[in-house]
């Protein structure tokens, strides 16, 4: 196909795969969009940048700036939840090379006067687009123009800032090229900044032996609440199967009076739209979700989809579940763990688009309870692009509904079910422990096309996931874990009470729990407050309070001549927030060290002086140098530094 556009645009960022997949920004963030745009020959070329939200007809034109070596710049804002869409729009200026070729000519001491009448058809195009105020003065111009007698006053018209300026507001853009639209898609700003708390509801009574209760948690909100979390995340709350039902320590007979696993789901007493009885009544479930409104929290629930051997699908829908050989429907495994009491859906079935729309209908039943984010169970042992579809299907009805994707899987699955449109995503934190892994992730995710789509959210343990390096560990490692999880990172969640109160008993071997709440009933005297319940406190308040901890990609690792001793800078994007975090990696010793200032990233020179609050523990610091020593000791091994400049 024969195409006249003089101008190439390509290497467009931010895009996923040529767009294959859209980035993912929250409400009141800023697309910095870079691209190289070059011309053919030697003439002014103009670009910019185009975006609509995907409710508008039109889109907006933001122009883009020139940084040199043809690479341009321009940014928007995205205001609305939803996709927006955007493109880059490029095209040879006519008007501004000809107003440049008369003044290099100028320049030269040549005479002009036939550039001048060339420059004519410029003013009668700005004659079309300017206000009916301004188009007397233009007539003006024109006549000057083509009056031999006012030369002069024409030159001064064609080489005037104000021409050049209506040059740039009224564009010809004559023979543009236009590029393929990208999208973004743009959610709430929970997305970016949130910090979960994950208990199970059946360990909250107050009485020993007894099922928890709907009612029993309400009554642990305002704990929860004072501790500074704002999402609650609950196991599967539906009925447990009864059928190969598992018993304490992931045995696999069940004794009398066993509870089952959560996520085995389903039984006589109905399935994922049902509750379990002994937690209360789809009422009462509604009753706890606008009491944790109340007090600032939203509820997280599981969507496991996946099914007990008893199961209401089992017998009404058959054909969902493949059988094997002898007629028996095989039980999920994960070598080498196994679970018994759980068979898969068979989404390759014929009758896969039913299957599609009752999963669909499961999550959105909740969604009507008032459920607006969901963690997700193995999502990757699903097809991609049903999670695509559910996702999208969901927001289109309700785009406030955030998704975790819990997928402690290979990279690239994890980084393909963000891209598929999941929220949030579990990460490798849970075993990054010394400073160069640590350090090494944090620029993974920050630093490569990750940060574009994969939003993660860090976890220092999870019921699934006791790591060894907190078996057994004293109270300055779970304070360690917790401060690295708040600062690192926008959005964190704990498995608690048994984080807080540092139960770490593992099962000979393995990173699994000891006694876990997944195979029985616990019971906890959730009254007790500690060290590291004060101090969790004081760091989720230090994060609603300071805007550069509520995202994770501004980030700057500081050089700090100790191993055991990690500290970065982190801002908001218009930096009027900046905080140093200096943490000790080291249990059980204290640590020394000099910490360089970035003193470029700060925007001041050498004999700056800073004053440094840290906020954990309201003390100020004045430091007027480049480099400051730390000490920081396992009694309290971090500091959270406010940066006054």
């Amino acid at each position: 196909m024969l195409k006249q556009e003089r101008v190439i645009i390509e290497n467009i960022n931010p895009q996923l795969q040529c767009g294959a997949h859209f980035i993912k920004r929250v409400v009141g963030e800023k697309i910095i969009v870079y691209a190289d745009v070059l011309p053919d020959g030697h003439d002014i070329m103009q670009a910019e940048v185009l975006y609509r939200h995907e409710n508008e007809k039109t889109f907006s034109p933001v122009r883009m700036q020139h940084l040199g070596d043809d690479v341009h710049i321009a940014s928007f804002t995205v205001k609305k939840q939803g996709f927006y869409d955007y493109k880059i729009q490029a095209w040879v200026d006519h008007a501004l090379n000809w107003k440049h070729g008369i003044e290099a000519k100028l320049k030269d001491g040549r005479h002009v006067k036939s550039e001048l009448l060339d420059g004519v058809q410029y003013l009668k195009f700005l004659l079309k687009k300017v206000p009916a105020k301004d188009k007397a003065a233009l007539k003006n111009w024109i006549q000057t123009f083509e009056d031999d007698k006012r030369y002069d006053d024409a030159i001064a018209l064609a080489t005037s800032e104000n021409l050049h300026e209506l040059f740039l507001k009224h564009p010809q853009r004559f023979l543009a090229n236009i590029s393929k639209p990208l999208q973004v898609y743009v959610d709430r700003k929970k997305a970016n900044f949130s910090t979960w708390y994950e208990f199970f509801p059946r360990s909250s009574s107050p009485e020993k032996g007894r099922h928890g209760t709907f009612k029993d948690c309400e009554a642990l909100l305002p704990r929860i609440a004072d501790m500074g979390f704002d999402v609650i995340y609950f196991p599967p709350i539906h009925p447990i199967g009864e059928k190969n039902r598992k018993g304490r320590n992931n045995s696999t007979e069940a004794r009398e009076g066993d509870s089952g696993v959560p996520w085995a789901i389903g039984s006589k007493l109905g399935g994922h739209k049902s509750i379990h009885p002994e937690l209360g009544t789809e009422k009462d479930f509604k009753a706890l979700i606008k009491k944790a409104k109340a007090l600032g929290i939203e509820m997280a629930m599981d969507l496991a989809f996946q099914a007990a051997p008893d199961h209401p699908y089992i017998t009404e829908h058959p054909e969902w579940f493949r059988k094997r050989p002898d007629g028996t429907i095989q039980y999920a495994e994960n070598p080498p763990k196994k679970y018994q009491d759980i068979v898969n859906f068979y989404f390759e079935n014929k009758e896969y688009k039913a299957l599609w729309e009752e999963l669909l209908s499961v999550a959105l039943h909740w969604v009507e309870c008032g459920v607006n984010i969901f963690r997700v169970d193995n999502p990757h042992t699903k097809p991609y692009f049903f999670w695509n579809w559910l996702i999208a299907e969901v927001k289109k009805k309700q785009p406030d509904v955030l998704f975790l994707a819990e997928a402690f899987s290979r990279p690239k699955v994890m980084q393909q079910l963000a891209k598929q449109g999941f929220s949030q995503s579990y990460t490798y934190f849970t075993w990054r422990v010394d400073k160069h892994e640590l350090v090494e992730y944090m620029k993974e995710l920050t630093q490569t096309e990750m940060k574009e789509y994969y939003r993660p959210n860090f976890w220092p343990n999870t019921p699934d996931i006791n790591p060894y390096h907190l078996q057994g560990a004293n109270e300055a490692m779970h304070l360690i874990r917790y401060a690295l999880a708040a600062t690192l990172c926008g959005n964190l969640g704990i498995y608690g009470p048994v984080f807080e109160y540092r139960v770490s008993s593992a099962l000979p071997g393995k990173e699994e729990y000891l006694n876990c709440e997944k195979y029985e009933i616990g019971h906890w005297d959730w009254t007790v407050e500690n060290k590291i319940t004060y101090l969790i406190k004081k760091f989720n308040t230090a994060r609603r309070t300071h805007a550069s901890l509520q995202q994770t990609n501004n980030i700057h690792f500081c050089t700090i001549e100790n191993d055991a001793l990690i500290a970065f800078y982190k801002w908001n994007d218009d930096r009027t927030d900046e905080t140093l975090t200096v943490i000790s990696l080291d249990a059980h010793q204290t640590q020394q060290a000099l910490i360089q200032m970035p003193l470029h990233q700060l925007g001041v020179n050498e004999g700056h002086e800073f004053k440094m609050r840290d906020v954990i523990t309201d003390s100020t610091y004045h430091w007027n140098s480049e480099w400051n020593f730390i000490e920081l000791g396992p009694t309290l091994p971090f500091h959270l530094f406010q940066i006054n400049k």
